[in-house]
């Protein structure tokens, strides 16, 4: 037997095994998920999987998707089995899957997943609220799907573009304080746990959101106490209409409105996790340091932007 151990002082360390052609890894609910070979049909109950497979070059592998999935692009075609939190229990049987993938959450994520295990199915649920955790899962991944290279090579240039930013922003003294608006109105804002939070500290920029939480709920009037030097608006399934910083008559005059430094940005790239939130790094690193000379991407809530970003 071929013990694979990364740091046993890191908790998102994968632990996996190899027998021959059967292999083990331990999921992020301590579970031992045991394939007697690698995994031939994949569903993902969370799209950023999908993503990870097609990095890995197993996107042949999926064979549904969930109502909300678009990428890879590849998937459009394959069958639908519900939503995230509500997945269509007798369509995912009707795939004959050989491994289900869930990201850890909220209950409500919980409940299918027992559901397709008292059916028989093997369900491995991740966790991954930072680089190390993310990294971690891709690693796993590449053992059930046979694609242990290709995920250690992933995993390598993920964190070399993020040692670049590193690089890039070592000598800049300034760290913008930096909003990340989840969701408007009824103000939900990015605390200190979660992707987002390293996102905006790898980028360059200090979270002004102290709440140790995940989510942090703020009326308008902290949002103007605050005064943030850079104001993020994620849109997507979470935050689908949000009006730009000058249509909002009480955050005109906080300093991100003032300067112009208001974007928006996509809420999958920056709040699901997936091989897309080093992108969301760089990209966050050239908006708030363009000096960095990064292109940045981010779409603009400013008409003063300048003229390569969409305009609000």
């Amino acid at each position: 037997m071929l013990l694979l151990w990364a740091d046993p002082a890191l908790a998102a360390s994968p632990q996996t095994a190899n027998t021959g052609t059967a292999i083990s890894v331990v999921d992020d609910q301590g579970r031992t998920i045991a394939l007697e070979r690698p995994a031939q049909r994949v569903i993902a109950l969370y799209g950023a999987f999908n993503e990870i497979l097609d990095g890995l070059g197993r996107a042949g592998l999926i064979k549904a998707r969930t109502d909300a999935d678009r990428l890879p692009p590849g998937i459009a075609q394959l069958p639908v089995i519900g939503t995230h939190m509500r997945p269509n229990i007798e369509a995912v049987l009707a795939q004959r899957p050989d491994l289900v993938l869930q990201l850890a959450g909220r209950k409500e994520a919980s409940l299918p997943v027992e559901a397709l295990r008292k059916h028989g199915l093997t369900v491995a649920v991740f966790h991954a609220s930072t680089f190390a955790e993310l990294f971690s899962v891709i690693r796993r991944v590449g053992v059930l799907t046979g694609s242990e290279p290709q995920a250690e090579a992933m995993v390598r240039g993920l964190e070399a573009r993020l040692a670049m930013v590193d690089s890039r922003l070592s000598a800049l003294p300034e760290r913008p304080s930096v909003f990340f608006e989840v969701r408007s109105p009824n103000m939900l804002a990015a605390g200190q746990a979660g992707l987002v939070a390293e996102i905006i500290r790898r980028a360059g920029g200090v979270n002004c959101v102290a709440d140790t939480a995940k989510f942090a709920r703020l009326s308008e009037e902290e949002v103007i106490r605050l005064a943030p030097a850079a104001y993020l608006i994620q849109r997507g399934p979470m935050n689908p209409a949000p009006l730009p910083l000058t249509q909002r008559p009480r955050l005109r005059a906080i300093p991100a409105a003032a300067t112009g430094r208001a974007w928006f940005v996509d809420e999958q790239k920056y709040s699901r996790p997936g091989p897309r939130n080093v992108d969301a790094v760089e990209e966050l690193a050239g908006l708030l340091h363009p000096e960095i000379k990064s292109p940045p991407t981010g779409r603009a809530t400013n008409k003063t932007q300048a003229k390569h970003k969409d305009k609000q």
